[in-house]
């Protein structure tokens, strides 16, 4: 008797996660269906669900109308730098905050963390008369160099530190009775030890940069440096007005390395994320 009420709990619970997934899911179903239809069916009454004669024009078209394949790369690139970028000076930063005591290390601590109550439009200006100054404005330096030492690396620091912190220090002190020294006991205990925490850092450290916009639409003029949240806007026609089917099949194209990124890094996200949390 207990078994078939369990079934019939589990049957409910899936029956309304079901239901609840119908408002996340929908958006990105339309979006990649209307990719394949032309523009009189994308806004047609009823919708449907499935394009009545699929086409592939669009997304021939949006490697025609822009260098999108080029722009697809400089996306590409540029995250995977910030990325790693991101995860050497949070993975340091972090470390050093968790393990090495001195003087004011909280107040220091406190006033990193303030950087992430700044926000992004407060800095953009004197971010853009600096790099104007150094001669990087219309190059990818200041989209690689202001997330890996901004806020998403405060983020990171913040993260990495509350993981190495919930490590058991008899592991690092069984390392310098072996001889070994801080830079040495980081690179080979604490830092293997840290894969759950690095592979939350490394995921939305990429989502952010492969989704930034204001700063590549500050920073950068020329179609070939655009990055992919910004050369979504292109695609307009000869009046301005969007051109749908191009737009959707562009933004179908740029969502793939996100969905295909959290699919398969989804358990070491919440895993980083839970560990965190240990110990403060």
């Amino acid at each position: 008797m207990s078994s078939r009420v369990s079934r019939r709990a589990k049957l409910g619970l899936y029956g309304a996660l079901l239901v609840l997934a119908v408002p996340f899911v929908f958006p990105t179903w339309w979006m990649v269906t209307s990719s394949f239809k032309p523009i009189s069916d994308i806004f047609s009454w009823p919708p449907s669900l499935l394009p009545a004669n699929p086409q592939v024009d669009a997304y021939r078209q949006v490697f025609e109308l822009q260098p999108f394949a080029q722009q697809y790369f400089n996306s590409a690139y540029i995250a995977a730098v910030v990325t790693l970028g991101t995860l050497a000076v949070s993975a340091l930063a972090g470390y050093a905050f968790a393990r090495i005591r001195f003087r004011g290390q909280n107040a220091l601590f406190l006033v990193v963390l303030l950087g992430l109550l700044i926000p992004s439009e407060v800095t953009i200006v004197p971010l853009f008369q600096m790099f104007n100054t150094l001669g990087w404005v219309d190059t990818h330096w200041p989209l690689i160099l202001v997330p890996i030492f901004g806020a998403p690396s405060v983020l990171a620091t913040f993260i990495m530190r509350q993981f190495f912190i919930a490590l058991p220090g008899e592991l690092e002190e069984a390392a310098r009775v072996d001889g070994l020294g801080r830079l040495a006991t980081f690179w080979r205990i604490a830092l293997p030890l840290a894969r759950p925490a690095l592979g939350a850092v490394a995921i939305f450290t990429f989502l952010h940069s492969w989704n930034l916009y204001l700063e590549p639409i500050v920073f950068l003029s020329t179609p070939e440096k655009f990055t992919l949240p910004q050369a979504l806007t292109q695609f307009v026609d000869a009046y301005g007005g969007p051109m749908w089917n191009i737009q959707l099949a562009a933004a179908s194209l740029t969502a793939l390395p996100v969905l295909a990124v959290f699919v398969i890094a989804q358990k070491q996200f919440v895993e980083g994320l839970a560990h965190t949390g240990l110990k403060g």
